[in-house]
């Protein structure tokens, strides 16, 4: 935790972009090509009506959203944006309800993704909910303004990331789920998938995508100005309601209050469990997030696993041929649609290309001994890929997915021995610092280096000194004006809010985590041997190695057992018959389960109606062993 001093430390909150980064933006709009408006007229086509002001609040009356906080996007782009960024954010935080064709329409700019109604008989389909339960029912609420009441008969979650479920109980209630109302449909292994995500790395990807997002910065030229996929994260109610219908066959149709709906399944590319939906009777294709208007990301920033573009590109020529003869729109969870079933090819063939490319080329030199970092310097798009705008790598930078191509095969050993046991952040920055001359000498040589413009070096450098001496006023300074620099001239909407998040707590302290998707309705879908997983994870396993002790767990509506055992500073279980008694009992249900997840004392357990038996004291016993995560661990400070 940064000192509170450093709250009033006087430090420099903002530099004016430096010449090289300016000289990077002017070379930037030569080379690009900017006179290409097409995305612009797709993005206002089927306009209706916006949200006026565009400002979601919730129940306490907090604002969870505000996408007005990005008109500043209307005016020029400015030197401390890179150009390509700034275009892909004016896209981006167009906002409002949209025709996509009679009958389907879609609320963006709500959120980080978009919410899609498809009309039919009587009621609509929504796909995708949006990532909190504020945005979500906004968004209904814009729908329901200017096309009518029509009753929601069924969800499609495209996939097992947050935005695209945790804003569900906007739109229905678990109420009108249990009572057939409505149908809600995903992909074959979303609730493991969408869970386990949020929950076992819930806490360090949580406060990580604080920085992903920036949602914790200033909107601004300076600040935040769009996170490529979308603007950013809102902040309210993330909820889940479990899926009645599990799609697991590329092929299935379905019929839903008369629409006509044929899955194509995509596990493994852009989400562990993902699926794209066509629309025969429109001649439309929902395309989840598998293709965008973006080079997306094999291994996001904030942490998940690492995704395989080979994979990826063959469901997109999977989807030609599936598709391709029949479709005249695509649109996605994300951006805005292509029409015409030409344009619809070419952006679906780009998008497939761009992927293999990446995984091929990535491939060719790692065979030749080239490591992570040395491809991705080296290698190069074709032409026609570097000019495609959808291509252009706002979200997923092709730097960083080179390397998440190398991870996937290689891992994270790059076979040189030194790399094989390095020492900690931490001990490491405190030889280097030793031995270039000490923490004042380094940042006097940083100093000449950051007015030269080489802002990586600097902040390599300098980054040994605050990590050698947190405390180095002059070095955190510096490393916070470099992040500054570096955060001006990234296009990918995500590593500019990372170095800004960077800059932003090194200045002003942490920030925490804005956005939690760990939240109550996730947690609660956990499966049994799930949740004790997510126990068994926080158990801190040194202050437990002396610790001996069995729970049983009996869930009487699943007629089902578990018993866990702590030993050796492991907590497992089992659903198999046990032979001798546990130390003690709780007697309880599915639905009730989940209370375990908080470490509660026996009184606590009682009051939500959990029954204990035997001895209560190895309860405590366990709860003193565990070792929850801590939502505002150090980034960029030890």
């Amino acid at each position: 935790m940064i000192p509170p001093a450093w709250h009033d430390s006087g430090m420099t909150t903002s530099r004016d972009p430096a010449a090289t980064i300016v000289e990077q933006q002017v070379q930037l709009r030569a080379r690009l090509p900017f006179d290409d408006v097409a995305d612009f007229a797709n993005a206002d086509r089927g306009f209706i009506a916006k949200l006026d002001p565009c400002v979601v609040t919730d129940a306490d009356g907090t604002v969870v959203w505000n996408n007005d906080s990005y008109d500043f996007l209307q005016g020029e782009c400015p030197d401390s944006v890179n150009p390509s960024l700034w275009r892909q954010s004016q896209l981006v935080a167009k906002q409002g309800l949209y025709k996509v064709v009679d009958g389907i329409y879609q609320v963006r700019g709500l959120d980080l993704s978009n919410v899609t109604f498809i009309e039919g008989d009587e009621g609509v389909i929504v796909i995708d909910t949006l990532l909190t339960k504020e945005t979500g029912a906004a968004a209904l609420g814009l729908y329901r303004e200017h096309r009518g009441e029509r009753p929601v008969k069924a969800i499609i979650y495209t996939h097992s990331h947050a935005d695209h479920y945790g804003g569900v109980k906007g739109f229905v209630t678990q109420e009108q789920v249990d009572a057939g109302e409505v149908r809600i449909f995903a992909p074959e292994g979303f609730v493991e998938h969408a869970v386990s995500e949020n929950v076992f790395a819930g806490t360090g990807m949580n406060r990580r995508a604080g920085y992903m997002y920036g949602a914790a910065l200033d909107r601004g030229p300076r600040g935040q100005v769009g996170a490529g996929l979308g603007q950013t994260t809102s902040t309210g109610e993330v909820t889940l309601l479990e899926p009645t219908d599990i799609i697991d066959t590329t092929g299935h149709e379905e019929v839903v209050d008369g629409v006509r709906m044929v899955f194509q399944m995509a596990p493994g590319s852009e989400a562990p469990a993902e699926m794209l939906t066509y629309f025969p009777d429109f001649r439309a294709l929902c395309s989840a997030e598998v293709m965008t208007h973006t080079f997306h990301n094999l291994l996001t920033l904030r942490g998940a696993l690492v995704r395989d573009p080979h994979v990826w590109a063959s469901y997109a020529t999977e989807t030609i041929d599936l598709f391709g003869g029949d479709v005249e729109v695509i649109f996605a969870s994300h951006h805005w649609p292509t029409w015409g079933n030409e344009n619809v090819v070419e952006f679906l063939s780009t998008q497939r290309d761009l992927y293999a490319y990446v995984h091929d080329q990535t491939l060719r030199m790692l065979n030749k001994g080239m490591t992570g970092p040395e491809i991705a310097e080296a290698i190069q798009l074709p032409p026609a890929l570097e000019n495609a705008w959808n291509a252009r790598g706002y979200y997923g930078s092709v730097n960083h997915n080179v390397k998440a191509v190398y991870q996937r095969y290689l891992g994270w050993f790059d076979g040189n021995p030194s790399s094989l046991w390095q020492h900690t952040p931490t001990e490491k920055a405190t030889r280097y610092v030793e031995f270039m001359g000490g923490a004042d000498a380094v940042v006097a040589k940083a100093r000449e280096s950051f007015d030269a413009g080489d802002f990586r070096w600097v902040a390599e450098v300098v980054n040994h000194v605050v990590f050698a001496q947190p405390d180095h006023a002059a070095a955190r300074e510096l490393l916070a004006d470099t992040y500054e620099q570096l955060g001006y001239g990234a296009e990918c909407g995500t590593w500019r809010t990372w170095y800004l998040s960077g800059a932003t707590e090194l200045r002003h302290g942490q920030f925490g985590t804005p956005t939690e998707t760990n939240a109550p309705d996730v947690i609660a879908q956990l499966t049994p041997s799930m949740l004790f997983d997510a126990i068994a994870i926080q158990v801190n396993g040194p202050q437990a190695w002396d610790e001996n002790l069995s729970i049983d767990v009996v869930l009487t509506d699943l007629d089902q057992r578990y018993r866990l055992r702590l030993a050796n500073g492991v907590l497992t279980h089992s659903a198999a018959a046990q032979r001798d008694e546990a130390d003690a009992t709780l007697t309880t249900t599915r639905r009730a389960l989940p209370v375990l997840a908080g470490g509660p004392s026996a009184d606590e357990l009682t009051a939500a109606g959990i029954e204990v038996t035997g001895d209560a004291s190895v309860l405590a016993r366990l709860v003193a062993v565990l070792d929850p995560g801590d939502k505002n661990f150090a980034i960029v400070t030890p």
